[in-house]
């Protein structure tokens, strides 16, 4: 069968990954063609888009980038058109997922929506166009299934697709790296927008930590020399396409706020969750997004179990105070035991990737596109 995928960013090329690779034990005779990024590719197919010519963060980046995003819709719709998939599996990137969803649906399309968009943050009254525009509705967080029936419709739980990441890495290697001193990660983000805005405070706020090697995980998509010009000469290591690798064998760690904080919480290592935005689109932001944190362990766990310094409180000052805490043995100790609640609300007893897989095999191969997968409670 055929399978259009689409995924925006570095984690919906992971998830679509692994996604892929699952469908593929199912269906030997597979055809993907997917908007995605270098793990996408690895698992075969025919990439149409790459993921670091698609991710455009903050509102007024979009604006910015609107008439490239308007020309990408146009052109998925006819590339959808032509290939004639038996399924679209959409994976979050939900301003222009959503507008597929739509499209697809009007001209009688089965479409999935893997790694449901962020509803329960702002924009609630979406959930209406997702799940009429879709076969099924794949949600990766414990409450989000709850959020759903609060509106009258039944999704589908999964778990989250960063577990089978965590077992894939734990089945191939463990700690190999050595080094003299204790290692704190620095993930600025995976988009040169966030990176040019985290990094510069995170290199300073090193400059106050010399017992501590700092290593920053450069994302695959980025190229080194945009991290060296950054850089310049100070005492920080680089290593590229390697975050889990990195997480393994860190002490502690500075994370700019989405997937990378439950990535880093998955490994257990005490975080600062950093974020900052343009003025503009932070004030938009704040009139919009109706949430208490913007960390997923903090979300998961409903509580502020790691420090978010957001926008203002993001500054040389705050992050090394709050540094300094987590490298102290009490908030160390409170810190791993808010993980080991974190792991327990995440544990499945199946591979999510494995049980989102068998549920698109299932959609793509029941000709009549029926939403059998979702429904109205």
């Amino acid at each position: 069968m055929k399978y259009y995928i689409i995924a925006g960013e570095a984690s919906g090329d992971m998830h679509g990954a692994n996604l892929m690779k699952e469908i593929k034990s199912l269906d030997p005779d597979a055809r993907f063609r997917y908007w995605g990024g270098d793990k996408m590719q690895n698992q075969g197919g025919e990439p149409v888009k790459h993921i670091k010519d698609l991710a455009f963060m903050g509102f007024i980046e979009v604006v910015m980038n609107l008439r490239t995003i308007l020309g990408n819709l146009s052109f998925c719709k006819k590339d959808i058109a032509h290939f004639s998939p038996d399924v679209i599996v959409l994976i979050d990137y939900p301003g222009f997922n959503i507008r597929i969803a739509e499209w697809a649906k009007k001209n009688g399309f089965k479409a999935i929506y893997y790694i449901s968009p962020q509803v329960w943050a702002w924009k609630a009254g979406r959930v209406h166009k997702i799940v009429k525009s879709t076969s099924a509705v794949l949600t990766i967080l414990p409450f989000e299934k709850a959020f759903y029936q609060k509106y009258g419709y039944q999704v589908n739980y999964v778990g989250h697709p960063l577990l089978d990441e965590f077992d894939f890495f734990n089945e191939k290697q463990q700690k190999t790296r050595k080094s003299k001193k204790e290692i704190i990660a620095l993930l600025p983000g995976s988009r040169k927008q966030e990176i040019k805005k985290m990094l510069p405070v995170m290199l300073q706020v090193s400059e106050s930590f010399p017992k501590y090697k700092f290593i920053i995980a450069g994302a695959p998509s980025v190229p080194p020399d945009f991290y060296h010009a950054i850089i310049k000469n100070k005492d920080v290591e680089i290593i590229q396409g390697k975050t889990y690798e990195l997480l393994s064998i860190a002490h502690a760690a500075l994370v700019t706020s989405g997937t990378a904080t439950l990535e880093t919480g998955i490994f257990k290592v005490p975080q600062v969750v950093c974020y900052k935005g343009s003025q503009v689109s932070y004030w938009i932001g704040k009139q919009l997004v109706d949430i208490k944190y913007i960390s997923l362990v903090n979300l998961i766990l409903d509580k502020p179990l790691i420090t978010e310094l957001i926008q203002d409180d993001f500054n040389i000052e705050r992050v090394k105070n709050e540094l300094n805490e987590i490298l102290m043995p009490n908030r160390r100790e409170e810190i791993r035991k808010g993980y080991q609640e974190l792991e327990k609300l995440l544990l499945m007893e199946e591979s999510p990737s494995s049980m989102a897989a068998k549920i698109v095999f299932s959609i793509a191969g029941n000709t009549n596109g029926s939403g059998i997968h979702h429904s109205r409670l």
